[in-house]
């Protein structure tokens, strides 16, 4: 979960409760100190999450579509991250992370302006901080990466250029307002008594005055991908040859390499995502280990129960679906339920990419919206289960009384079903607009001759291998 980012300096720090220090003739405000651990943190965090996106995702697709378009699924994932990364210093920061309204921010940011080394961003910590510039790095990874997810959907038939034109598309009018409307708040210390915690609420986004809670991105990142990249698949159409000819991932090696490098990413990504070296991060560590492991352990067995044998490319999407699941528990969920969201994510995963898919009737190529869809949903709902401390859970913070508040569950769950919501329905509505432009003005598919030589060469000149 991630937190408004306030800027601070010698003169203004007083706004978050920062501690008087003793002066010569008299007293003087000094802004808060970040914490050489924090940012070091946050510095290894951030570059986790770009080994995720390069090589982990273009591994794991790459490894999933057939040899002639090995290198367009990759072309795509790494160019849209870089893309998106400077959008995002140039204008995509400022509409996520600075004051507006409940569904996007403004431009007081636009180009990082103002954004000096003095500058920091608050923390889930009263008086604790980080330097801004790490803050919108590891921010960037997020925004850069999740339309990428995408391209999962899209893999095989889809041009180059109508890619990188649907993402610049999605990621300002979907990714920046559900960042907001989940992530912004004015930091914890406004919330000094009933009042002033009122008047902040009242700034910060849409989803996080209803009270739903996303760790690290279960609904900005899982369910709005999975949303755009189901749209995708039924606007675009089923590949050639699809349901009659054989269209097996042409090296489960590199997928299971993929996977393994998410894996390892994705501590940066959930853990990171604490923004502190706390305990609350040992604890989104451990969730992030362990419900992967259980969702790759009930994905096998499943898939033995109902297919006989179980497959590699099966237990490395039980280990996505874990790590997609508990995304927005982490650092909301005890451990043992943790160990839940895993065993059921494997289950409800497997029964995504099999039953749902087939249900459907759709195209989805690598199987996105089983895997980031399914397992959204359920660690968004779950999270408002098991973030009760009488399950385990720390509770949620109230940061006027300064300790864990009195739980409901039955309102958080409302609050999370709020999340799911939007999330599904701002992304699909978003998702179908910017696929009828692409269409109408670039074109979303090749030509059925490109499709069947491969996208490797038609699109890029190049092919994966030589023999």
């Amino acid at each position: 979960m991630k937190r408004l980012s306030a800027t601070l300096t010698l003169l203004g720090a007083t706004a978050l409760g920062v501690l008087a220090l003793p002066a010569l003739a008299q007293e003087a405000a000094a802004a808060p100190v970040p914490n050489k651990g924090d940012t070091s943190w946050m510095i290894v965090s951030t570059l986790l999450v770009i080994m995720m996106a390069v090589p982990g995702l273009p591994l794991f697709y790459g490894g999933m579509v057939r040899t002639k378009n090995m290198l367009s699924v990759m072309m795509q994932v790494m160019v849209t991250f870089c893309l998106l990364g400077m959008l995002w210093c140039i204008y995509g920061y400022s509409l996520a992370f600075t004051e507006g309204n409940a569904f996007i921010g403004g431009l007081d940011k636009l180009f990082l302006k103002g954004v000096t080394v003095d500058s920091m961003a608050a923390t889930f910590s009263k008086g604790v901080v980080v330097p801004e510039f790490i803050y919108i790095a590891f921010q960037m990874t997020f925004a850069a990466i999740t339309p990428t997810l995408i391209i999962g959907s899209l893999a095989e038939r889809v041009k180059f250029s109508a890619v990188l034109a649907f993402m610049v598309l999605w990621f300002t009018f979907s990714y920046l307002p559900m960042a907001h409307m989940v992530w912004y708040w004015t930091g914890p210390d406004a919330y000094t008594d009933a009042d002033a915690a009122a008047k902040a609420t009242a700034t910060a986004g849409f989803l996080f005055q209803k009270g739903a809670l996303d760790f690290a991105g279960g609904t900005v990142v899982h369910i709005n991908a999975a949303m755009a990249g189901l749209v995708g698949a039924f606007m675009i159409g089923k590949r050639t040859g699809y349901g009659k000819e054989l269209m097996a991932p042409h090296s489960l090696t590199m997928t299971m390499i993929g996977a393994s490098l998410l894996w390892v990413g994705w501590f940066g990504f959930n853990v990171g995502s604490n923004l502190e070296a706390t305990g609350t991060a040992s604890l989104a560590f451990l969730n992030t280990f362990l419900a992967t492991c259980a969702a790759t352990v009930s994905w096998t067995l499943v898939e033995a129960i109902f297919k006989g044998k179980s497959s590699m490319l099966g237990a490395a999407s039980g280990a996505i679906a874990g790590l997609v699941a508990i995304t927005p528990a982490c650092g909301f969920v005890g451990v043992m339920g943790a160990m839940v969201i895993g065993l059921l994510a494997g289950v409800a995963c497997y029964w995504g990419v099999n039953g749902l898919k087939r249900l459907l009737g759709m195209d989805d190529s690598l199987d996105v919206f089983g895997v980031h869809g399914v397992g959204g949903i359920l660690g968004a709902i779950l999270t408002g289960v098991f973030v009760s401390p009488s399950l385990g859970g720390p509770g949620v913070y109230d940061y006027v009384a300064n300790k864990v508040a009195d739980f409901d569950m039955a309102t958080q769950l409302v609050s999370q079903l709020w999340g799911v919501g939007i999330a599904v329905v701002w992304s699909g509505v978003v998702s179908v607009i910017a696929f009828k432009l692409v269409d109408v003005t670039i074109g979303l598919r090749v030509s059925v001759e490109d499709e069947r030589t491969g996208l490797d060469l038609t699109s890029h000149g190049e092919s994966a291998y030589h023999s």
